[in-house]
């Protein structure tokens, strides 16, 4: 299940010969790490909230890529979108309009609508939304507690506030960016011991497995205690947008289909990989990441002792925040 509040509908003028082009698809993160879980086999339910003329738009564009949809209808609000041009060569933005804040009640039926569909999935993901004024963060932390105490392992791609509340809840696999644990104050810099410390006060406070992505360099990840650089071959980018939620769909999709943790990263920097090298978030070809899984390494970066929190002290942690 892929827990994706606001989808938006992108549009995207384009002229690769001698007549522009005109580009509608359905997007945000949620869709593209469902989009690339199909790229990757395995089935997918997307629960979403659609609204206004863009969500008229929106749902028939959503089912004619073979996603199981469920969504909420808004009444409060629209759903947001954006027009891009990349007839020059690089993605210029014209318009992006967020969408509304869900309403109380279309909270309650989108947060039922993912707790039951989550709970017939092996894995859960949760995506963000493109604004975090319009979801609130503790709606996220109720469907992940939901979730994960009733088997579910979720999987997170989240920062700020949102992060924070799933953190409480407890998750089975974190992806996070280094500029998105600068920004939040979880790592002072860039550098490879800061962002270790961070990976490890992430699993104290209730992530089990962590991936920090580092735009041009190799991720990091933390499993099982140890750290390792996820190195990778180098690839023509395209599109640089996309590789994390890439990467977290990889994750997820291995995970749901019964492979263990180290293989599901090295799957998920695969699809990251192979993403930028096309024009759209979200796609890639099964072959070619399977191709590509065999190169990924996962190296040894250096270890520490295992810095384990218990229930209450998680909880008096949540309490304080």
């Amino acid at each position: 299940m892929v827990f994706a509040p606001t989808p938006r509908l992108t549009v995207t003028v384009d002229q690769p010969a001698d007549h522009p082009e005109l580009h509608l698809h359905p997007g945000g993160q949620g869709v593209w790490q469902a989009r690339m879980i199909m790229s990757l086999g395995v089935e997918v339910v997307l629960c979403a909230s659609l609204g206004g003329e863009i969500g008229q738009v929106l749902e028939p564009l959503l089912v004619s890529e073979g996603v199981d949809l469920k969504a909420v209808v808004r009444d409060s609000g629209g759903s947001g979108g954006y027009v891009h041009d990349r007839r020059g060569g690089t993605r210029q933005e014209i318009v992006d309009v967020p969408g509304h804040p869900l309403s109380r009640h279309e909270l309650d039926e989108l947060y039922n609508l993912a707790l039951g569909e989550g709970l017939r999935a092996p894995v859960s993901v949760l995506s963000g939304p493109n604004d975090p004024t319009l979801v609130p963060a503790d709606l996220y932390r109720r469907v992940a507690a939901d979730l994960g105490a009733n088997g579910s392992r979720v999987v997170v791609d989240l920062a700020g506030e949102h992060l924070t509340a799933v953190l409480a809840s407890g998750v089975f696999f974190l992806k996070v960016s280094h500029e998105e644990l600068i920004v939040d104050g979880r790592a002072e810099g860039d550098d490879e011991e800061q962002l270790t410390r961070a990976m490890y006060d992430l699993h104290s406070t209730g992530a089990e497995n962590v991936v920090v992505s580092r735009a041009e360099e190799p991720a990091l990840a933390l499993v099982d205690g140890e750290v390792f650089e996820v190195e990778m071959p180098r690839l023509q980018a395209t599109d640089p947008r996309g590789a994390g939620d890439s990467m977290t769909a990889g994750v997820a999709a291995v995970t749901a289909s019964g492979g263990d943790v180290r293989t599901a990263i090295r799957t998920g920097a695969a699809a990251g990989a192979l993403n930028v090298t096309r024009h759209g978030p979200g796609t890639g070809r099964l072959d070619s990441i399977t191709g590509l899984v065999e190169r990924v390494r996962l190296v040894p970066a250096g270890t520490r002792p295992q810095e384990r929190t218990t229930p209450d002290e998680l909880a008096e942690r949540a309490a304080e925040r």
